[in-house]
């Protein structure tokens, strides 16, 4: 094991600070985005916030679709930008950019041409199927744009620039808001659209994150944005490096995406009052990933910008204390969350048998949340160093054969009460998070793609022995 050395607290957290708040911010805002959208929804009834929570189902799994390409994308961004390789980050950038909108553009096809296939798989309860399908035919259009986002964002991250994102969310959850106000319920004039009219904002609010991210970038003159020429000049040896990266990526995502799918059609085919209690905690998880998005973006753009560098050393031991220092923040996060469940449940729009169907969820969700956010900061700091095989592995075989395993005999064999079929969802989180620690300090997922990283790793590599 590498010895311990003397690490500067106050500097990382500095380091830290300067990416983890503006994104940490960017998904607060996004949430409480969601969070508007459920109470306003939630007033037209419990049958349409289980709609539109599942409709939110269907983008998860087109995230996890495009993700990989995304994570891929920002791993060689990041090292590229640490190299001050500018072709490199042009070129990475370009790739990725193609991908994910193939994947947009299919399941944009997908929610307006054949919505109620898409229902179908979630849910068997023929109100929410009706109601669904009037949100995602309309909501499919945002799809692309949304990932377009994504991949803008991506970009900013990787090179230092996440403050544009920032501005671009605040203006984006702004027009949702509004448009929401306007559209749900006819105000100002406009008919009363009910669930389409939230449909419309959010296509809205993806067009204006869009422009408000191309107009900062050209007001900022961020160049590597407008590259379209170089975007698209790739060769075969870059090709085979970057889809070498990224495919173990995409096929984590997509294999635990259509985990996640088979754990949404099991909560889904419950009872109306369960479907609306886990749309409503879909929206409060937000919370906790928006603070965790934070982490796992600053460790993943410093340790990848250290490691493209051949700051070694200083990757390793930035790696290991951001884990730390972001489970140590979610468990405050959480206990706030245990503070204010009553009023926030009931604000979203939950009573009765739902509420405390919900309450029961914040509570298994909590006690495994600050284990789950180390695992996944420790598997993206691993990906941005240029290791995207660990991780992969041990999250799709503990994916397959323990939570799925454990999920499906709960529910279908000894039927049991919903809360347990639920908390079958975190029961590897432990095991995994311990076996992920054991790699973390033998360092061997530093591995650089650029010439300054494969130095820098021999260095640090021959100091190590």
């Amino acid at each position: 094991m590498i010895q311990k050395a003397r690490y500067d607290w106050k500097e990382l957290i500095k380091r830290v600070a300067v990416i983890a708040i503006p994104v940490a911010l960017q998904n607060l805002l996004t949430t409480t985005g969601s969070m508007i959208d459920t109470m306003m929804i939630s007033s037209l009834g419990e049958s349409y916030i289980g709609a539109v929570g599942l409709c939110g189902q269907f983008s998860f799994l087109m995230f996890s679709c495009y993700w990989g390409f995304i994570g891929g994308g920002s791993l060689f961004m990041s090292q590229y930008w640490g190299a001050k390789d500018e072709d490199g980050i042009d070129h990475a950038y370009g790739l990725m950019l193609t991908c994910i909108m193939t994947v947009a553009i299919l399941f944009g096809a997908a929610a307006v041409c054949i919505p109620k296939t898409v229902l179908t798989m979630y849910t068997d309860q023929p109100s929410v199927q009706e109601t669904g399908v009037r949100y995602i035919r309309i909501v499919g259009f945002a799809y692309p744009l949304q990932v377009l986002s994504m991949g803008m964002s991506a970009l900013l991250r990787s090179t230092e620039r996440v403050k544009i994102p920032l501005y671009a969310s605040i203006a984006s959850v702004a027009t949702n808001t509004f448009m929401n106000w306007v559209l749900i319920f006819g105000n100002l004039g406009a008919p009363a659209l009910g669930v389409q009219g939230a449909a419309v904002a959010t296509v809205l609010s993806a067009l204006v994150n869009v422009l408000v991210v191309a107009i900062a970038c050209g007001a900022t003159k961020f160049k590597f944005l407008f590259h379209f020429r170089k975007h698209f000049k790739w060769d075969k040896n870059f090709l085979r490096l970057f889809f070498g990266k990224c495919l173990p990526i995409l096929a984590n995502e997509v294999l635990i995406g259509i985990g996640n799918a088979v754990i949404n059609i099991v909560l889904g085919h419950q009872s109306v009052e369960a479907i609306a209690a886990v749309a409503i905690f879909r929206t409060i998880e937000g919370l906790v990933i928006g603070f965790f998005a934070g982490f796992s973006s600053a460790s993943s753009v410093l340790v990848g910008k250290d490691v493209g560098a051949g700051e070694t050393k200083q990757a390793y031991n930035t790696a290991i204390r951001v884990v730390y220092l972001c489970q140590a923040t979610i468990l405050l996060v959480v206990l706030c969350l245990f503070a204010a469940n009553y009023p926030l449940l009931h604000l979203l729009g939950l009573s009765g048998e739902s509420y405390e169907i919900g309450r029961g969820l914040i509570m298994i969700y909590g006690v495994a949340c600050v284990i789950r956010m180390g695992n996944w900061t420790q598997n993206d700091t691993y990906r941005a160093a240029g290791d995207a095989i660990y991780g992969t592995v041990l999250e799709i075989v503990f994916m397959y054969l323990m939570v799925l395993s454990c999920l499906l005999l709960a529910n279908y064999k000894f039927h049991a009460p919903f809360l347990v079929v639920f908390a079958m969802c975190y029961v590897d989180e432990l095991i995994r998070y311990i076996i992920m620690q054991r790699h973390m300090f033998s360092a061997k997922w530093i591995k650089p793609v650029t010439p300054e990283g494969k130095r820098g790793l021999e260095l640090f590599l021959a100091e190590k022995n």
